[in-house]
């Protein structure tokens, strides 16, 4: 059984500080659990409520076969730990999975986010490269949380998939890269046509602040600027569309 005292911790998760202090984050929603049991994060515990097993009966019995463990709570106290409005009445708990360093990438094609401060805008792009097959993702140290509950939901779960480091110092950790063989790029307006580009074999593409774009020390770490040629009347491009843009052409060629 719950204690009051174990509800009050796991509700305190929704607080950036306190992600921080215990490593540890809660996500909602049956499709986002289920990404994160597939993945090879065992949660701590996963909470749901009466409603929520009527209606998915078959999960909550395989779940239990997993030697997870489970707690039934009811709906009012569910909505103490829940970030949504209207939730589905299943929450988890994970442990952070972190990597320490740059080096530890294993693929050719990294991304970098800079300065990203919109959790949707993070999610969407964490997306995105799980579905290209970008395994590896830094985060400048004033990216938006990565555990923020609107950057788990937008990701539809990515995060599991994916190995990602956020350094204290982003800036060394691209310097690594670049000492090791990497390309280092940002995208800009002002760049080389994405279209007519050509990565090399081992590349990182770095998406900067959707309002004040790449810091000066960026620009003087990186090799070169890629670009989307505007062909309408748009004024500008979302962060996280240009990035959709940007990796399904480096992936592809």
């Amino acid at each position: 059984m719950l204690t009051k005292k174990e509800l009050q911790y796991y509700a305190s998760l929704n607080k950036k500080k306190f992600r921080e202090s215990e490593s540890q984050f809660i996500v909602e929603g049956k499709r986002i659990i289920e990404e994160g049991i597939n993945s090879d994060l065992k949660p701590e515990i996963i909470l749901f409520t009466d409603e929520f097993n009527s209606t998915n009966f078959s999960l909550i019995e395989k779940l239990k076969s997993l030697q997870i463990r489970l707690e039934k709570i009811e709906h009012t106290n569910f909505k103490k730990i829940a970030d949504t409005k209207n939730p589905q009445g299943i929450a988890a708990v994970f442990h952070k999975k972190e990597i320490k360093s740059a080096l530890d990438c294993k693929n050719n094609i990294i991304v970098a986010l800079e300065s990203i401060s919109d959790p949707g805008n993070l999610g969407t792009i964490l997306r995105t490269c799980a579905w290209f097959g970008v395994y590896d993702i830094i985060l400048s140290s004033n990216t938006v949380d990565l555990y923020n509950p609107k950057v788990i939901r937008s990701s539809m779960g990515a995060i599991f998939n994916l190995q990602i480091l956020q350094p204290t110092d982003f800036y060394s950790e691209l310097i690594k890269l670049k000492n090791n063989g990497y390309s280092i790029s940002f995208a800009d307006v002002k760049g080389e046509n994405i279209f007519n580009f050509k990565p090399k074999e081992k590349f990182v593409v770095t998406f900067c602040n959707e309002a004040n774009g790449a810091s000066k020390i960026l620009t003087e770490i990186c090799n070169l600027r890629i670009s989307i040629p505007k062909l309408g009347n748009g004024e500008s491009l979302n962060v996280a569309a240009a990035a959709a843009v940007i990796i399904s052409q480096i992936t592809n060629k």
